[in-house]
């Protein structure tokens, strides 16, 4: 296998496991990886003929935000050095958060071959998960804690619970729920008997 300017040694490996197993892969394509991030915004820039598009629109929990996404196939450098990769893809998040402007742009190389509004659905569930992973590091610096053992799981489970009550009790953000309970005990206990609605 080829390998490009900044493709990790490993990659081919992994790549071929999972075609291997019958898998498919949609990873996202951050800045650092430079090199790819720059040739999927090339390819998906200005007035080129983009095969794929599709947008969704979503209002909730504070947020006003619309989802675009062009796709194309990935041309054959990228996929010489991204074994697997069928589609290149970006995604481009505008809108509101609680009041403020919003705007994020992601790119992902992919295996799957489905329709733009399946890719879309399944970006935004990735999405999803990363955004609950970015909130219990940067809200409960969970990457800071070295705990072993059963010690790790016990912490994760609780962390878990913390934020689940948090949003149980109507707290928009995780940071103005802990700042209104964190030295209000009765608060806290009030909040581990709530009972769920159903």
């Amino acid at each position: 296998m080829l390998r490009g300017q900044g493709v990790p040694y490993w990659v081919g490996d992994v790549f071929r496991q999972l075609k291997e197993q019958g898998a498919d892969f949609l990873l996202t394509v951050k800045a650092n990886q430079k090199t790819l991030y720059r040739q999927i915004a090339s390819q998906l820039a200005g007035k080129r003929k983009i095969p794929f598009i599709t947008s969704d629109h979503e209002v909730s929990h504070g947020r006003d935000i619309t989802w675009n996404l062009s796709a194309k196939e990935a041309p054959d450098h990228i996929k010489a050095n991204w074994q697997g990769t069928s589609w290149i893809a970006e995604v481009i998040a505008t809108g509101t958060r609680d009041g403020k402007s919003f705007r994020a742009t992601h790119r992902f190389i992919t295996s799957l071959r489905t329709t733009p509004e399946a890719l879309l659905g399944l970006v935004r569930e990735r999405w999803s998960i990363e955004s609950w992973h970015w909130i219990r590091d940067a809200q409960l610096n969970e990457d800071k804690h070295r705990y072993r053992g059963n010690g790790a799981g016990a912490m994760a489970a609780l962390r878990t619970a913390a934020m689940n009550l948090l949003r149980l009790t109507g707290f928009g953000s995780i940071r103005e729920g802990l700042q209104a309970v964190m030295h209000d005990i009765t608060a806290l206990l009030a909040m581990a008997r709530r009972q769920p609605e159903l």
